[in-house]
């Protein structure tokens, strides 16, 4: 059974960078997009789980709204080690 999981901004803002593409395998805690918010800070949208990039909802330069879906991650099932 595969396991999705959302991407999601937490704050409002900007996509100032997407760092993954649809397809694209990534690690926990990798960063996937910088998004700077209104009052001018810039952040990193992280994930605590490995997988595979199955959608990107976004553009750079698009404007969103906190808890807005920026992609959906299908989990990897292998287990990794951890440092």
């Amino acid at each position: 059974m595969d396991c999705f999981r959302t991407v999601a901004s937490l704050a409002n803002g900007t996509v100032e960078k997407i760092l993954v593409k649809e397809g694209s395998f990534v690690y926990e805690w990798e960063p996937l997009f910088l998004i700077r918010t209104k009052n001018g800070t810039s952040y990193e949208v992280k994930i605590g789980a490995s997988g595979v990039i199955s959608k990107v909802n976004v553009h750079e330069g698009d404007s969103i709204i906190s808890d807005y879906t920026l992609a959906v991650l299908k989990e990897d099932a292998q287990p990794v080690g951890c440092d």
